[in-house]
């Protein structure tokens, strides 16, 4: 580059000393110095013209001789363009590859901007939702996709998990459908059919529900029975164990068939419209605790703290069962004398969060992943000792998701466990009828 631009001082100076001698020679000495800036000039507006004309063309080719700072110039132009279109070829293969690679996936895939508009769309999101590029690209994504559950979904912004919608184009079908941010505010629609697979947990939901039904009559009978064998003072003491395990595990059933019942509710209740009733949470906490009080008969320390007022939007009789089952499985894994602590509190951010803390036997890491998972259990003889079913704490995350909220457990064998049921601000509700101010009921 220096030794361009020393070309160029060259090429005017001699100009310069050309007009000079010449001046000299012949007199008029501005009329020669101009002529030679006009050269000058000249020469540099008859390369700009070669340079548009050689990037009119559009395309790779050799650039156009010449010397000097212009030679340079071209020189260095031709390596951009050429690295350019090298990117370009790069980035173009790496878009067709992507296009093949997504053609193939049996799922439909979007890609939406930041308002959640259609860009782009694989073949399998053509078929599954009838798309055309002429006249779908460039529209919300709401308004292909109309169901109130995806409407809320979009408002929530939280992505985390699909939602299960009715296809635009048959209704007898079930998409699931999540989005997944990525780059900048875009975001990745993955649609999938996941009709076989809803007609399949449908039909287990019946045979569970029709099942549980089926056994309460025969329980409910049993447990007459062995009640008023029970009462009878003919039959002998050695009569009376045998008796007594009969009717804990006739308990025991009953209260399966009842957490099946009630776990098939859950899962197919699609209706929030008894969601959005303002529960009072403390007064709802202060029964539980009262309650698990009078079934604990004084063998361990349970208490109770209200820090918020709030109330939520949701089921009365959902929220009851969560919550007690939290505050049962607390008695049943902590050990005589422990201490069960209950909290409801509001987080900095707006959270609303029902807590209960153990002092019991804890569990290990390895579990935690699993324990939402219907009739696991990390000690089956402990738990069917104590009566549990193992659905407790499915029962629990059906009603939180139902509810939008989350379930967070940390434990430490040995410590404790404290288990958390999260809940988003807008469910917060206040009213005069709830109870207000921060209370502690003590035993």
């Amino acid at each position: 580059m220096r030794q361009a631009w020393l070309s160029e001082l060259l090429l005017l100076s001699g100009l310069v000393f050309a007009a000079l001698l010449l001046a000299a020679l012949f007199g008029y000495f501005g009329w020669f110095m101009f002529a030679a800036l006009v050269g000058f000039t000249f020469r540099h507006l008859y390369q700009l013209y070669r340079l548009e004309r050689w990037l009119r063309v559009g395309r790779v080719r050799n650039p156009p001789e010449s010397w000097g700072i212009w030679g340079d110039v071209f020189e260095h132009y031709y390596r951009l363009q050429r690295r350019y279109y090298k990117r370009k070829k790069r980035l173009a293969r790496v878009i067709r590859e992507f296009r093949e690679s997504t053609a193939a996936m049996p799922d439909g895939t979007l890609v939406l901007n930041s308002e959640f508009r259609i860009m782009w769309f694989n073949e399998a999101a053509r078929q599954n939702l009838r798309l055309s590029s002429n006249r779908d690209l460039g529209q919300p994504i709401g308004g292909l996709l109309r169901s109130p559950r995806f409407k809320s979904y979009l408002d929530a912004g939280e992505f985390d998990q699909p939602v299960n919608v009715s296809s635009p184009i048959d209704d007898t079908r079930t998409l699931a459908v999540r989005l997944i941010p990525y780059g900048a505010d875009q975001y990745l629609l993955l649609v999938r059919d996941v009709t076989r697979i809803q007609r399949l947990q449908t039909m287990r939901r019946d045979f569970v529900a029709n099942a549980s039904h089926e056994l309460r009559s025969p329980l409910t009978v049993l447990s007459g029975y062995l009640e008023a064998l029970a009462d009878e003072k003919v039959l002998g003491e050695e009569w009376r164990d045998p008796l007594e395990d009969m009717q804990a595990q006739c308990q025991r059933m009953n209260t399966l068939v009842n957490d099946l019942l009630e776990l098939s509710r859950l899962e197919t209740e699609e209706g929030d419209a008894t969601l959005e009733v303002a529960v009072d949470v403390p007064t709802l906490a202060e029964r539980i605790v009262r309650s698990a009080r009078a079934e604990d008969r004084d063998r361990h320390r349970i208490e109770l703290e209200v820090i918020s007022n709030a109330g939520l939007a949701g089921a009365e009789s959902e929220l009851y069962s969560a919550f007690s089952n939290l505050v049962v499985n607390a008695i049943r894994y902590t050990t005589t004398g422990g201490v069960i602590r209950a909290r409801w509190f509001a987080r900095p951010g707006g959270e609303l969060v029902f807590e209960v803390a153990d002092t019991g036997i804890g569990i290990d890491e390895k579990h935690l992943p699993f324990i939402t998972q219907r009739f696991y259990r990390i000690d089956s003889s402990h738990s069917r000792l104590k009566g549990g079913t193992g659905l407790g704490l499915a029962i629990v995350k059906h009603v939180l998701q139902r509810h939008n909220g989350r379930l967070e457990v940390e434990s430490t064998p040995g410590e404790g466990s404290v288990f958390r049921c999260v809940f988003p601000q807008q469910r917060a509700r206040y009213s005069d009828a709830i109870s207000s101010g921060s209370s502690i009921l003590a035993p």
